[in-house]
C-alpha cells in the first residue's frame, strides 16, 4: 500500500500574505477538508491562520 495514500504531505500558506509555508501530514478520513491551522509566522512576527493549498 502506498505511504501517502492516507495521510499525503500538504503545505499550509499564511493568510498574513508573507509567503511562509509549514508541510505537515493529514489524515483524509477525519478531515476531508481543507485544513486551517493557527501557527506562528516569524516575518509578521506573529500568529496568525495557515490554510492548506492544493
Amino acid at each position: 500500500m502506498a505511504k501517502t495514500g492516507l495521510r499525503p504531505i500538504v503545505r499550509l500558506r499564511s493568510t498574513a500574505g508573507t509567503g511562509t509555508t509549514y508541510v505537515t501530514r493529514k489524515n483524509r478520513r477525519n478531515d476531508p477538508d481543507r485544513m486551517v491551522l493557527r501557527k506562528y509566522d516569524p516575518r509578521v512576527r506573529a500568529h496568525v491562520e495557515f490554510r492548506e493549498e492544493r
